[in-house]
């Protein structure tokens, strides 16, 4: 499914890139993953607020650690929505995570604020 932008806003193809290099970096590690925050990134989720990329790392090495090939295998992508420095994806990986969003906020080229949760049936 395409990302959707508003052609209004200067600031929704940084968005668009954004989220689609975050979606990619999957594949190629963590250190890639890491490529869109800054030290000034927050990453909100239900357990827990995490600050900066040396946090972020933590959890996104957690998360890594944690994806079997069979997650990977059933990993599909639902909504893809941007909105000016608004980026929203739905995705899921069945049965691991029946249901999940992050909504990402971009500034200068990087995530500034990720929200994240998912539901497991």
């Amino acid at each position: 499914m395409a990302a959707t932008q508003s052609q209004s806003s200067s600031s929704a193809p940084d968005a668009t890139a954004v989220l689609h290099h975050h979606l990619g970096a999957f594949a190629k590690g963590l250190d890639e993953i890491l490529v869109d925050y800054s030290d000034s990134s927050v990453l909100v989720t239900p357990d827990n607020t995490y600050r900066g990329t040396g946090e972020i790392r933590g959890f996104f090495k957690s998360f890594m650690d944690s994806a079997t090939k069979e997650f990977w295998d059933a990993f599909a992508l639902g909504a893809q929505k941007v909105e000016g420095d608004v980026a929203y994806i739905t995705w899921w990986s069945k049965p691991a995570v029946t249901l999940a969003t992050d909504t990402l906020v971009v500034r200068d080229g990087k995530i500034a604020v990720q929200t994240f949760t998912s539901y497991t049936a």
